[in-house]
C-alpha cells in the first residue's frame, strides 16, 4: 500500500464550527449505516455526538485536523498527561468520502510519531461501531480491556433519569 501523506494540524479557532459539524456528520453516517437513518440513538439535536461533548474534548485536550496532501480528511482531540504518559484518544473522525482509503491508519500512526514517550493509549468507542472496533483492534493493536452498559457503567459518566450510558467498549494499547 502507498504511504499516505497525512499531517496532523492545530485546529485553529476560526475552524473550530466546522470541526464540530465535519466531526457530527461522521459520526452520523456511522450510526446511519449500522441502523438507519432514523434511529433512537441520536440525540435530542439529531446528533449521534452532542456538539457540547465536542467542545468539552476540545476545550479539554488537544485538536488537530487531518490532512491528506494538504486536504482536510478528519480531525482528532487527545488528552495528553505528560506525567503518567497515560494518553487518550478522546476523538477521531475521518470524512465517510474518504473512508477505506488507509487515512485512519496512516493518522494514527502519525499520533504514534508525534508522542513516542506514550506508555499507554486509551480510547472508547460505541457497540454498534463494527468499523471502529475493527479499526482500532485490527489495525492499530489495541485491545478491548471493557465494555461499559447497564450492569457496568461508565465511572465518569453520570445516570440520568434512571438511563444509564449507552453501551461502549474501552481500548487500551500499550507501548513497549
Amino acid at each position: 500500500m502507498n504511504e499516505k501523506r497525512i499531517t496532523l494540524t492545530p485546529l485553529e479557532d476560526e475552524d473550530r464550527e466546522q470541526f464540530i459539524r465535519d466531526n457530527q456528520i461522521a459520526f452520523k453516517y456511522g450510526a446511519a449505516e449500522e441502523f438507519g437513518p432514523r434511529d433512537d440513538h441520536f440525540d435530542d439535536d439529531g446528533e449521534i455526538i452532542s456538539r457540547q461533548t465536542i467542545e468539552q474534548s476540545i476545550d479539554g485536550g488537544t485538536a488537530y485536523r487531518i490532512r491528506l496532501d494538504g486536504r482536510i480528511v478528519g480531525g482528532l482531540v487527545l488528552r495528553i498527561d505528560p506525567a503518567t504518559q497515560r494518553n487518550h484518544l478522546d476523538l477521531l473522525f475521518v470524512d465517510p468520502a474518504a473512508h477505506s482509503r488507509g487515512i485512519g491508519q496512516a493518522t494514527w500512526r502519525e499520533v504514534e510519531r508525534l508522542y513516542p514517550e506514550t506508555r499507554v493509549w486509551e480510547t472508547c468507542t460505541p457497540y454498534f461501531e463494527k468499523r471502529n472496533i475493527h479499526f482500532y483492534v485490527n489495525k492499530c493493536g489495541f485491545s478491548i480491556v471493557e465494555f461499559f452498559c447497564a450492569a457496568h457503567p461508565e465511572p465518569s459518566t453520570p445516570v440520568e433519569d434512571g438511563e444509564g450510558p449507552d453501551e461502549m467498549f474501552r481500548f487500551v494499547k500499550r507501548m513497549f
